[in-house]
């Protein structure tokens, strides 16, 4: 039997063992492969010009959150959870890095039903990205969010679409078109963030700021969103 003394030598070694890992440089399976589903999803929703986003609407997105795989959790009353990216525009012009966010709750359409749909939001403000930093948001309340139109342009945009702050997309089964978000809120994963960067205490503020690198595959995010929005 262990003494006093050495379930504290036993404790601190473990400890010390779990810090490594929290703190290790490469990032955790789970969160690269998130990154690699929002690739995909972006490619494949905009595969198809005439049922993609307007082009013009992305050229002057201030922001895009892309979220792939929403499913209807047991956990959540009524409501769809799921766990994605969001990258903002930089002063330069390209894009930020990816915070790790999720949504849930709210109502995500008929058109979602039970199975699996993927979300992609455009923020069209700077004053949302900003709101958003603090950690939680809802859609709705926080920002005016509607579903957004689709194909080559926008002329068939509805003054709704044209003055919410957030556009929202949804698409589940090979569909594709906007849907209503209306009431989901918007959550910062502060821990996902860390894994994937490696860093314990790592804000949103440094992801987007670029103050911190990001592995390969944030590379090859960045550079597929400035592929559909440059």
């Amino acid at each position: 039997m262990l003494k006093p003394k050495g379930y504290i030598r036993l404790l601190a070694g473990m400890l010390t063992m779990l810090g490594l890992l929290w703190s290790g440089s490469a990032p955790a399976a789970e969160q690269e492969t998130t990154v690699h589903q929002a690739v995909a999803v972006l490619d494949k929703i905009m595969e198809i010009p005439e049922s993609a986003i307007p082009p013009s609407l992305l050229a002057n997105a201030y922001g895009i959150a892309i979220i792939p795989g929403v499913v209807k959790g047991a956990f959540i009353i009524g409501g769809r959870y799921g766990e994605g990216v969001l990258l903002v525009r930089t002063p330069g012009g390209g894009w930020s890095n990816p915070t790790f966010l999720s949504i849930g709750g709210g109502s995500f359409g008929w058109q979602i039903g039970g199975q699996s749909t993927d979300v992609i939001l455009v923020f069209k403000s700077q004053r949302s990205i900003e709101d958003i930093k603090r950690g939680k948001f809802t859609l709705g309340a926080d920002a005016a969010v509607a579903a957004g139109p689709v194909g080559r342009r926008v002329e068939g945009a509805t003054d709704v679409m044209l003055k919410a702050e957030i556009l929202s997309y949804s698409r589940s089964r090979g569909f594709f078109a906007g849907v209503s978000l209306e009431g989901s809120v918007l959550n910062i994963l502060w821990q996902d963030n860390a894994a994937y960067y490696g860093r314990q205490n790592v804000t949103v503020e440094d992801i987007f700021s670029g103050r911190v690198r990001g592995p390969a595959s944030a590379t090859t995010l960045r550079r597929t969103v400035d592929t559909y929005a440059p």
